[in-house]
């Protein structure tokens, strides 16, 4: 199989577009005539969550790369919205897209093996391994070290798929912690950047990207500008464009010489 970064970058070309698509779905963001033929229950949500979903999906999977389905807004419509998750998952692949599934896990031990198998790798049971969600990339947080992030590498590495770890987030308050200044006067955000770097120096491929990346906020174009000379083989997905603030010459610094280097979520 094909290395994952390798994958992204190859239908990034083809489609000839970096963005990716996000489908954070909610009920008062569902049009109407889509959330009006289902019961207003958990149940009836989720079924149009999957109808919403596939519209989107059919109408730009020939130019977008890529989707990003954020697991909370299925999460709370309970083991329907799960069913939502994994259906819409399962569709855009067979659209041949890639999908990126935002679940920002991060844990010790078995505990991260778990989430590995569930998203990127295959569940045992006995003789038997299958695989569940099976999404091309999960985003994960590093902030529990690198036990935590061990187990999805090991699984990136074996079944060809890619994580993007959170460096520098978005959001505004993330410099509370990730721009904090260790003492050698390097801010947090940065080591974990060297730490990417480190964490993926085996899963290089043709691009010279490896398919442990890294999520850089749009947000902060300074920080993304020094991340990106810091981090020359580590791909960025790009939060933060539009509704939080970041535009489109603050995402270009996230390029390359070469117009790589960076996904960002259109909507």
């Amino acid at each position: 199989m094909m290395n994952a970064i390798d994958r992204l970058i190859d239908k990034i070309k083809e489609t000839n577009n970096p963005t990716v698509m996000g489908l954070d779905p909610r009920y008062e963001i569902l049009p109407k005539c889509i959330a009006d033929k289902y019961s207003k229950n958990l149940e009836g949500m989720s079924k149009a969550i999957i109808e919403y979903n596939k519209k989107l999906i059919d109408a730009t999977y020939d130019i977008i790369p890529a989707i990003k389905p954020q697991i909370a807004f299925y999460e709370m419509f309970g083991i329907h919205g799960i069913e939502a998750f994994y259906k819409t998952c399962k569709y855009a692949k067979e659209k041949g897209m890639i999908v990126i599934a935002d679940i920002k896990r991060g844990d010790i031990g078995s505990t991260a093996q778990g989430y590995s198998n569930a998203y990127l790798g295959k569940t045992k049971i006995g003789d038997i391994e299958d695989s569940v969600f099976d999404v091309d990339f999960i985003t994960v947080n590093p902030y529990m070290g690198t036990d935590c992030i061990k187990p999805f590498i090991e699984d990136c590495k074996k079944y060809d798929k890619g994580i993007f770890i959170l460096v520098k987030t978005s959001n505004p308050s993330s410099g509370e912690l990730q721009d904090v200044k260790l003492q050698d006067g390097k801010e947090v955000y940065k080591k974990v950047a060297e730490l990417v770097e480190e964490w993926g120096k085996d899963l290089t491929g043709k691009y010279n990207y490896s398919s442990v990346s890294a999520v850089v906020g749009a947000t902060y174009p300074k920080q993304l500008q020094e991340l990106r000379n810091l981090a020359p083989h580590t791909y960025f997905l790009i939060p933060g464009y539009g509704a939080q603030g970041g535009k489109a010459e603050d995402i270009a610094l996230g390029f390359d010489n070469n117009k790589l280097g960076r996904d960002s979520k259109c909507i």
